[in-house]
């Protein structure tokens, strides 16, 4: 069963050190990094227990002086590429890399909405469908996350575009609701308001790991740098949001087994 328009199918890292990035992930989430062949940009593919969930592109260095900074980019699988870019632009959207055929890949675009969040639509070359979006599987994201500066507005352009649905929601005080989102009857992850003194509007990604104790040594271990948690979560697992040596931003989901 291939999946549906609107899920979520990979997961990127721009970075600008490679070789210390795939090292750090390798040891934190538990990948395996490899290069991708056929790649003239040193692309990398993060997998667990031999299945691809992930890819890590170095920032190119003409990219660098336009202020490209690390960090993780989500791909929503869509229909079709080209007409879901012309949608994106008409709801206020912006199209930043038009649409593009990789060989063996697909076709992407990428886009950013209405506030600036920078995200992929991609409709791939390859029959199957793609798992780097499971809910309690270790290795794989198990939350998606987006901090933006208008939530009613990202809500309405999301859910219009890609048939997400509102669902339950729960009260943060002063930063407002912390407000699920679900797709095909599965809640998939949540949008809130961004903290004023935070870290700009952007989709953040919560990776499973077998064990959130080691995993977060694992962060500081490596030159991480652990921002909030392990907390716990509704369900028992707990969390930790950090970022790495490099300065992406990342989340981690996972037990506590001490």
């Amino acid at each position: 069963m291939a999946n549906n328009h609107g899920d979520f199918i990979w997961y990127e890292l721009w970075t600008t050190e490679a070789d210390a990035a795939s090292d750090f992930y390798s040891d934190v989430i538990g990948w395996r990094a490899r290069s991708a062949e056929g790649s003239d940009r040193d692309y990398r593919i993060f997998s667990i227990g031999g299945v691809d969930v992930a890819g890590l592109l170095p920032i190119p260095p003409g990219a660098k002086g336009t202020g490209m900074r690390p960090g993780w980019l989500g791909y929503v699988g869509v229909d079709d590429v080209d007409s879901a870019a012309t949608a994106i632009a008409e709801a206020g959207g912006e199209q930043h890399l038009p649409p593009t055929d990789i060989p063996n890949v697909g076709r992407l675009a990428m886009v950013s909405d209405p506030q600036g969040v920078l995200f992929y639509v991609m409709r791939g070359a390859m029959e199957g469908t793609s798992t780097s979006f499971t809910p309690m599987k270790a290795g794989h994201c198990q939350w998606n996350e987006l901090q933006t500066t208008d939530q009613t507005a990202a809500l309405a352009f999301y859910t219009r575009l890609f048939g997400w649905e509102k669902g339950d929601a729960m009260p943060m005080g002063e930063m407002g609701d912390y407000q699920f989102i679900n797709h095909h009857g599965e809640m998939i992850g949540a949008m809130m308001n961004r903290v004023a003194d935070g870290p700009p509007p952007a989709w953040n990604f919560y990776f499973g790991v077998e064990d959130i104790d080691v995993a977060a040594r694992a962060v500081t271990q490596k030159g991480g740098v652990i921002h909030y948690g392990p907390a716990e979560v509704p369900g028992g697992s707990f969390i930790i949001v950090g970022s790495d040596p490099q300065s992406a931003l990342f989340g981690l989901v996972g037990p506590r087994k001490r």
